[in-house]
């Protein structure tokens, strides 16, 4: 095999299962690093210990990252290696893995080392170390982003197949958008945190970074999974994405609210974004965001630098000297906060969720420009706190809303920059943010120069822990209902046909209007509907709404397959009309909003 392997997923694969073996496709990783000559990516190089790993993987298992090189923010522990949070008097040597590294090791990844980031991180800069700052992959006078600079940097040279870094202000997706590579910051409690380093430890996670949507969310679905030891581990259901719905609604900043500082290009970009969207059949709405604006001034403005205090301890007033400069003046603000001003914090939030949460009424999900614009390295040693905190203009509000992001290059502004934008979706949206990003995905994978692989396929199944649901009225996509689907973290799986033997009803009252279904013994039709999974654990409340004369039940589809979904008891049939001749409820719904106006037309005349 050449240099000139790409390090993304099925490309390892394809190369394992050629004949190369993990102990060389370790070894071309390294030497990847050594030709770069950038000190700044690595503050652990576990060159033997990976090589070591590599040799006693033995004959390739079925593992899923089999050989798979990654690397490791150096806030989070692996076994053998020290972690040092960026903080030389801070470290201490890791006895065993942190919960998420376990289980990639489990699935045969080898670790090359641990990453450099802002110290303790605290920033979205990447230069915040006492070790030397690593570049950024495309432009060496920008920053690399932080806090997770050296996880980021790592992959956009084609150094990792993937790496973990943590999100707690931004630090899994600013990093991605300045170095073009996937940025996944999951639902909080998604991977657990045990093992890492807390900053803030009600709102850190750990990240994702990958060349490809694909890869970033093949690794989440190893990592993800329940942690007993871990208070904020949350149960899940599996990450699988599927098909976007046929009528998606995405939110964007509405233009007074709109910041990207000024940057023509910018904000051109995330227009031509914006109409890649429309042209897949995307609804945009325009949303005021000063109330997210609000959020994100909470995280630095408010009580929570108390808490990055606390996870400090008595360093920051004991060893004051350990700490780098920046993130000394950043988290000793934290010393003249309250408890009074905590619980007023926590009252200002409550309000200002409430408030977004209304906003997001109807909407499937957020498309907002992952930072306003680039910085440069030396606007930061200008001022080492101004430029930080507009980079977090789009991210800082995220985790306190408990919502899941993903950062996903676009291709290349006018002025040869990267691209991209971050999908935002509630807690647990995470496979609808990874199928909208596939929509856009594009332009160079980092610094690789590879060829960017062709989007996969998506496939609609249902997971392990979820139900497959036909929906055929008001619960469709972009109809009336579809949030109450949405809002209990179900999937749109496809569109589908029921077997040619059932009824369409418009039954009476409402509103909404509700259409109901029937089976029958002779005759029917097949009616048009689509297909949801549905996490187990949600369908008892999913259940308790749905008023009579409907309920759930068994609907068999047009391959033969059955599935549960909406059937309709007789006394509605009885007293609903038949609008089977439609073929779908939709049809039906725009032919009835028609007739009216057709009807006034013809009294004209």
């Amino acid at each position: 095999m050449t240099d000139d392997l790409p390090f993304t997923l099925p490309a390892l694969r394809a190369a394992l299962d050629a004949g190369m073996t993990p102990e060389a496709l370790i070894a071309l990783a390294f030497a990847r690093l050594d030709a770069l000559g950038d000190p700044g990516i690595l503050i652990h190089d576990a060159r033997e210990a990976a090589l070591a790993a590599a040799r006693a993987l033995g004959p390739r298992d079925g593992r899923p990252l089999w050989g798979v090189p990654f690397v490791v923010k150096d806030n989070i522990d692996v076994a053998g290696m020290p972690t040092t949070a960026a903080c030389p008097d801070f470290s201490y040597l890791a006895d065993r893995d942190a919960f998420v590294v376990g289980r990639l090791h489990a699935a045969g990844a080898i670790c090359l080392g641990k990453a450099n980031l802002d110290q303790f991180a605290t920033g979205l800069v990447g230069v915040r170390s006492p070790y030397p700052a690593p570049r950024n992959a495309l432009d060496p006078l920008m920053v690399p982003g932080g806090s997770s600079s050296g996880s980021a940097v790592a992959v956009a040279q084609g150094i990792a197949a993937f790496s973990l870094g943590t999100d707690t202000a931004g630090s899994g997706r600013v990093p991605a958008a300045l170095n073009a590579i996937v940025g996944l910051k999951p639902t909080l409690g998604a991977l657990s945190s045990t093992g890492m380093v807390p900053a803030c430890r009600t709102l850190d996670t750990i990240s994702i970074f990958a060349l490809t949507t694909r890869d970033a969310f093949e690794v989440l679905s190893v990592a993800q999974a329940e942690d007993p030891e871990d208070a904020y581990s949350r149960a899940l259901p599996a990450p699988l994405p599927a098909p976007v719905p046929p009528r998606l609604r995405i939110a964007v900043p509405s233009r007074d609210t709109l910041v990207t500082d000024k940057d023509s290009v910018q904000a051109a970009s995330f227009q031509a974004t914006l109409t890649r969207l429309r042209t897949t059949g995307a609804e945009i709405v325009e949303m005021d965001f000063a109330p997210f604006h609000e959020v994100a001034r909470l995280l630095y403005e408010g009580a929570w630098v108390a808490e990055r205090t606390a996870a400090l301890g008595a360093r920051l007033t004991d060893r004051p000297d350990t700490l780098h400069p920046v993130t000394r003046q950043i988290v000793s603000a934290g010393l003249g906060l309250s408890a009074v001003d905590a619980f007023r914090g926590q009252y200002r939030l409550a309000a200002l969720r409430r408030v977004c949460a209304e906003r997001m009424a109807g909407i499937d999900l957020l498309c907002v420009p992952t930072m306003p614009r680039f910085v440069s390295l030396a606007e930061i040693a200008e001022d080492p706190v101004g430029p930080n905190s507009l980079l977090g203009t789009y991210t800082n509000f995220v985790n306190l809303l408990d919502m899941s992001g993903l950062a996903v290059p676009c291709g290349l502004r006018p002025d040869g920059r990267p691209a991209g934008v971050t999908f935002l979706g509630r807690a647990g949206a995470d496979a609808l943010l990874a199928a909208t990003a596939m929509l856009v995905e594009d332009g160079p994978m980092g610094a690789t120069g590879w060829t960017r692989p062709p989007v996969p396929a998506l496939s609609g199944v249902a997971g392990a822990d979820e139900l497959a649901v036909f929906v055929c009225g008001a619960h469709m996509s972009g109809m009336a209902l579809n949030g109450e689907l949405v809002s209990l973290g179900a999937r749109f799986l496809r569109g589908c046909l029921t077997a040619p033997r059932y009824r369409l009803h418009a039954l009476a009252g409402g509103p909404p209007p509700r259409p109901g279904l029937s089976r029958e013994a002779r005759g029917g039709r097949s009616i048009a509907g689509e297909l949801w999974a549905l996490p187990l654990a949600a369908v008892g409340r999913f259940l308790s709404g749905i008023p009579a004369p409907l309920g759930l039940g068994t609907v068999e589809l047009d391959d033969g397959s059955a599935v549960t979904g909406f059937i309709c008891e007789g006394i509605g049939v009885e007293t609903g009309r038949d609008v089977s001749e439609h073929g779908d409820w939709r049809s039906y719904l725009a032919h009835a909003a028609a007739r009216p106006a057709k009807e006034e037309a013809a009294g004209a005349t």
